[in-house]
């Protein structure tokens, strides 16, 4: 067996070891389309736990999609569907979670989230998230005549919350197996410091 793939058993079976002692979750957050379904996914395969995306659990409750609900309903009846989901959701453990890029800004559910889950912040570029993002009919708030700038501004407003979660990952340049990777490592790193 290489060193390589012996440090990758090892940062395996140092994050399966925190999660079977102590079953918390693992949740990602971070901006929009930095990657945290497509992470979490795969994160969730490796680990052999159950996936949860929060977007997708208010999607089959509500039985219409993110963007039908912000535009139908609001932004603010949106986030109180999403408090509701999340509490139900972390009533759970032993689960991987993608949170909304906007979940966290909400103090009762940062407090639940770092409580109930080893929280994980997920780092991108403004110009790598605007990329990623698609078109704005498909990013309800990303509309604007500038969607660059818009991106900035919104992260520079949760910027200071995102960086409260218990690790942070910078994705620029990775793969979303090497993001997994890093992932596993840094939770192998924060579980050797509890026990």
């Amino acid at each position: 067996m290489s060193t390589k793939s012996l440090r990758g058993s090892k940062a395996r079976i140092g994050a399966e070891s925190l999660l079977q002692s102590s079953q918390k979750n693992i949740v990602l957050t971070g901006f929009m389309a930095v990657g945290k379904s497509a992470v979490g996914r795969k994160l969730a395969l490796k680990l052999k736990l159950p996936f949860v995306d929060l977007d997708q659990a208010i999607e089959a409750r509500e039985e219409f999609r993110v963007k039908e609900i912000f535009e139908c309903k609001g932004e603010a009846y949106f986030r109180k569907v999403e408090k509701e989901n999340l509490k139900e959701i972390l009533s759970r453990d032993g689960q991987v979670i993608a949170t909304g890029g906007g979940a966290v800004m909400d103090s009762e559910n940062l407090h639940l989230l770092k409580q109930r889950s080893v929280l994980i912040y997920l780092i991108a570029l403004p110009e790598t998230l605007l990329r990623r993002s698609g078109s704005e009919n498909q990013r309800p708030l990303l509309k604007a005549d500038d969607r660059l700038v818009r991106v900035e501004d919104l992260l520079a407003q949760r910027e200071k919350v995102y960086r409260q979660a218990h690790i942070s990952i910078d994705t620029e340049h990775l793969s979303v197996d090497e993001v997994v990777e890093r992932i596993i490592k840094a939770i192998s790193r924060r579980s050797a410091k509890v026990v």
